[in-house]
């Protein structure tokens, strides 16, 4: 099961036909402006694809005739709908140019491969045609790590689309794992694997329109990565199509054979080879989910919390922690009844008496497993929690976030059609450091957006979470809403990102803990990196791609 390329935003997320979740009149459109600030909120619909110009193909006749030989004429789409789809990912950068219909930057042709030797042979022909080939799953990069930037001025682009290899190899339910094509979208893949009673159990929040090599490439975590491992953890092998030929990695489930070479697949970008196949780790289904909230005095207090329940080798599935602005912000979003209406006030009330200020910090935590497992985590997690001075919420917030956790990314496309900005950036440090992070790159992102506003009075919010945690450390995910400045926009975008990209890297954070480099990110990765590591890392591509045609620009430059 793959999906129709048609039935997509090509400029936004999601289906073409998505109902408007934040439609004209609904009453939290009130509430932004307010907030941030503004006298108005403007109308800034997108361009129609029907008034832009796509460039001409830069592919002569032969090139074409020899991709049309590899995987037949009608997997090779020069259309406009086809080319501007796959002309950048989904960062909130890369829909201020599909927006606003600048695509002087699309893919001559989309090449749609339908199995691993297909793969190859285009692969190989990008590299005697010096074409450069950028490796295409879902889509879903949110950092510039599949634009159609040519690897010289002027030259041609092919994007390899993957989602016609989406096959189930085999599933060995012996050693628990699963040999999958790379460009199985998410959904269909657990389809898949839940008929025969296991689960990779990968939720990114990009999990309905994402694919298994993207999460692989951008060394992705899903939300529940507590228990499941982000993508390097349950990776057990891969093949990949290289100019240099096939590349599979080691299968075995340890050894000491040198370096683990899957380590440098996962996170690679498609700078290294094209993912065709991957053996992952598959679970048994869960007997029991159990997801609940709890409320803690202040941030710090949630930490500790976090901190301890890993320290504790508790089971878990997710812990994840808002500070005091996300909490406020997606309650009062979410809210239907009015701030100052009977239910809201009897709640501040309680929560007063309780010993709560008005800045209180949710805490989600999941638990997934056998019965009997779940109830004795989730005793301990609440023990936890508790002793910090916790307030237990019961399942209601868990269950709420449960069934909406794909559905933010949908609010995004109405926002920007009046005027408001809104994007995501992620770190991770020791637990040591995270409060230190956490302040560092708020002040970061609010001096920036301070300096760079529309309007006298407007202002931006910045809000962040806790997503991923391990025993020594975890993330930090932030997310900033801001109005934008119209004649301005890549400019205010690029002062916000080089302030916050900044601060990350001086107060001693990655720069990316599962979005991965892409292009955004990529001047930061060499100081990240170190000097030695950094050339290690271009010595590798030198040698699986000594033409340079996979996706240049992404990741090392």
């Amino acid at each position: 099961m793959t999906i129709d390329r048609a039935s997509l935003r090509w400029n936004g997320w999601g289906p073409a036909a998505q109902e408007n979740v934040l439609p004209d009149g609904a009453p939290q459109w009130e509430w932004i402006r307010t907030t941030l600030g503004l006298s108005r909120l403007p109308a800034t619909p997108a361009k129609p694809l029907s008034e832009i110009r796509i460039p001409a193909c830069r592919l002569d006749t032969p090139q074409l005739d020899r991709l049309r030989a590899i995987v037949g004429a009608e997997q090779v789409k020069l259309d406009d709908y086809e080319r501007a789809f796959h002309a950048r990912g989904k960062s909130y950068h890369d829909l201020l140019y599909l927006r606003a219909g600048m695509l002087d930057m699309v893919p001559d042709a989309v090449v749609y491969p339908r199995s691993a030797d297909e793969t190859l042979a285009l692969v190989k022909l990008a590299a005697e045609e010096d074409i450069t080939l950028i490796p295409f799953g879902g889509g879903s990069s949110v950092v510039g790590g599949i634009n159609a930037m040519p690897k010289s001025l002027g030259g041609a682009v092919i994007t390899l689309d993957t989602t016609l290899m989406s096959r189930v190899i085999q599933i060995d339910k012996i050693a628990m794992t699963a040999t999958v094509e790379a460009g199985i979208y998410g959904p269909a893949l657990e389809a898949a694997l839940q008929q025969h009673g296991v689960t990779l159990a990968h939720y990114p929040q990009s999990f309905e329109f994402s694919t298994l090599g993207g999460w692989i490439a951008a060394r992705g975590a899903g939300q529940q990565s507590n228990r499941y491992g982000k993508a390097e953890k349950w990776l057990v092998s891969a093949k990949l199509a290289t100019p240099r030929g096939f590349w599979s990695t080691e299968t075995t489930p340890a050894s000491a054979a040198g370096p683990n070479l899957n380590q440098l697949v996962a996170g690679s970008e498609g700078t290294l080879g094209v993912i065709c196949e991957a053996t992952v780790k598959i679970h048994a289904l869960p007997a029991r989910k159990d997801y609940r909230g709890y409320l803690f005095k202040n941030f710090e207090s949630g930490i500790e919390a976090a901190r301890r329940i890993n320290h504790a080798d508790i089971p878990v599935a997710m812990v994840r922690l808002s500070d005091a602005p996300e909490t406020h912000f997606f309650q009062a979003f979410s809210s239907t009844s009015s701030p100052t209406s009977l239910k809201a006030r009897a709640q501040r009330a309680y929560l007063r008496l309780k010993g709560f200020d008005e800045t209180p910090c949710l805490m989600l935590i999941g638990h997934e497993g056998d019965a009997d497992t779940v109830v004795w985590a989730q005793a301990q997690t609440q023990a936890i929690c508790k002793k910090l001075g916790a307030l237990a919420l019961g399942t209601g917030p868990g269950h709420k976030w449960y069934h909406g956790r794909f559905h933010a990314p949908y609010s995004r496309d109405p926002m920007l059609d009046h005027g408001i900005g809104i994007d995501t950036l992620e770190t991770s440090t020791r637990w040591s450091n995270i409060a230190n992070l956490h302040k560092a790159v708020v002040t970061a992102i609010e001096g920036a957006m301070a300096a760079n506003m529309p309007e006298r009075g407007a202002r931006g919010i910045v809000m962040a979470h806790v997503s991923h945690s391990y025993p020594d450390g975890a993330s930090l995910y932030f997310t900033f809403v801001f109005p934008r400045q119209l004649d301005r926009e890549v400019e205010q975008w690029q002062a916000i990102k080089r302030a916050a990209s900044d601060a990350i890297l001086e107060h001693r954070g990655t720069i990316s803990h599962h979005h991965g480099v892409g292009i955004d990110h990529a001047p930061w990765l060499a100081e990240e990196k170190g000097p030695v590591g950094y050339e290690v890392l271009k010595a590798l591509k030198r040698e699986l791609d000594p033409a340079g045609v996979l996706n240049p620009g992404k990741l090392i430059g």
